[in-house]
């Protein structure tokens, strides 16, 4: 069974982290929410989440995927730890998923993962990076590359996720069980 780690910054925006979580976990797919530090993350809109474990206990074991929830000051949060940066250049060349939504896709292009790649975002938060090729659509893939536009494309992004880690017959079914 493929594992994620859905890494929780203090400011992350919490509809996208809650529903990135929740549908993975609803396909059967082994989550870990880490936090950067040992405390609960007050996200974005003052919503307080308990994540699984911390950042530097979450590393010591391996992934299929990792997604960035964005959101402010969260996004900011993602960029300053060498941390994610490291991890992130880590999973792309062992050509695992990366994955960012909202701002978060920023934090991709920060570490050099974008240059030549079509992506999405909140907009204006790629504006700083000319090398990416900025998409429109609510979720775009690049290879293994996948980034969407915000809270309002939560779902569609996180039921993509579940079909590349587990089939189309999984989201299908997962997604029935949402009655969307």
């Amino acid at each position: 069974m493929s594992t994620v780690l859905v890494p929780l910054a203090q400011g992350c925006e919490e509809i996208e982290a809650v529903t990135v979580i929740d549908i993975l976990r609803r396909a059967g797919i082994t989550v870990v929410s880490a936090g950067l530090d040992a405390q609960p993350v007050r996200a974005s809109r003052g919503t307080v989440l308990i994540p699984d474990t911390t950042l530097e206990a979450a590393l010591k074991q391996s992934y299929d995927m990792v997604v960035l929830p964005g959101g402010q000051p969260g996004t900011n949060n993602l960029t300053a730890d060498a941390r994610i940066l490291t991890l992130l250049n880590s999973m792309s060349k062992q050509n695992k998923y990366v994955c960012a939504i909202c701002a978060a896709p920023s934090v991709l292009a920060t570490a050099g993962l974008l240059d030549g790649k079509r992506a999405t975002a909140f907009p204006g938060a790629l504006d700083a990076f000319p090398k990416v090729q900025l998409q429109a659509g609510a979720v775009v893939e690049d290879g293994k590359f996948i980034t969407s536009r915000g809270p309002g494309t939560a779902m569609d992004f996180a039921l993509i996720l579940v079909e590349r880690l587990a089939g189309k017959a999984k989201r299908e079914e997962v997604e029935a069980g949402l009655v969307r």
